[in-house]
């Protein structure tokens, strides 16, 4: 089964609405690939107006991260109904600068999961290790867990709809890339563990993307592996770079 490549740009905390707009135009025509699921993952304040600007394309836009309640007194927060309602299709769920600077756990991560499925907006779930955990030789253990704890309650059809994304924290904006080898390895142990969960059928049909200084040079090369299915992109996401990762898978 062929699976369709997604790329999407992690814009994180960058761009004003203004800004957000003017490279939203700017990319537009550098990723019209109808081969690849095109995705902007951009700041809270930039969905409607970003939104707006890619209106009549096929590029999808995703949220940052958001709450696992629909409606109350979270004040700051943002729920599924917001998003569902503006037209968001995605949602970065578990990213590690979640978990590291905002102290995310596994178990609001499944939540958040859950709750963005039963919205109908697609979550792209984070997983990754750090460099001490690689050096420990515990890589997999701790994915593993990240992957199964994200993923309770979720069942194999709803399984089968998500992205997760393998980002090893240790290439996150550092300029390090796991090597085409390392990801696929990862991303491999990713799958196998899906088909333990759940079954093949699962396995064969989630998308696993790789992420952490994914540019134009090395893309190609990640996105040839097998069980790469295209990328989460950070900083090359803000620059015209990013239409050579897209037509690179």
């Amino acid at each position: 089964m062929s699976r369709k490549k997604i790329i999407a740009g992690n814009w994180k905390m960058n761009k004003t609405p203004a800004e957000a707009v003017a490279l939203a135009e700017m990319l537009k025509p550098l990723v019209n690939n109808p081969e690849v699921d095109v995705v902007f993952g951009v700041p809270a304040i930039d969905i409607i107006p970003v939104l707006n600007a890619v209106e009549g394309t096929d590029i999808a836009v995703a949220a940052q991260n958001m709450y696992y309640e629909e409606k109350g007194a979270y004040t700051g927060e943002i729920s599924p109904l917001m998003l569902a309602d503006a037209g968001v299709k995605y949602v970065i769920l578990g990213h590690s600068e979640r978990r590291e600077y905002f102290k995310e756990t596994n178990e609001d991560i499944n939540k958040k999961v859950l709750c963005a499925i039963a919205h109908g907006i697609t979550p792209i779930m984070c997983c990754g290790e750090s460099l001490e955990q690689r050096e420990q030789g515990i890589t997999m253990d701790f994915i593993r867990q990240q992957v199964k704890v994200g993923l309770q309650g979720v069942t194999a059809d709803q399984a089968k709809e998500i992205v997760i994304a393998y980002e090893p924290i240790w290439a996150i904006g550092t300029g390090k890339t796991a090597t085409s080898e390392q990801a696929e390895e990862v991303c491999a142990g990713i799958r196998a563990c899906i088909a333990e969960i759940y079954d093949e059928a699962a396995a064969e049909a989630i998308r696993i993307q790789y992420g952490g200084s994914v540019n134009g040079a090395n893309a190609a090369e990640l996105f040839a592996m097998p069980d790469i299915d295209g990328g989460l992109v950070g900083g090359a996401s803000l620059k015209e770079d990013f239409g050579k990762i897209v037509f690179s898978a």
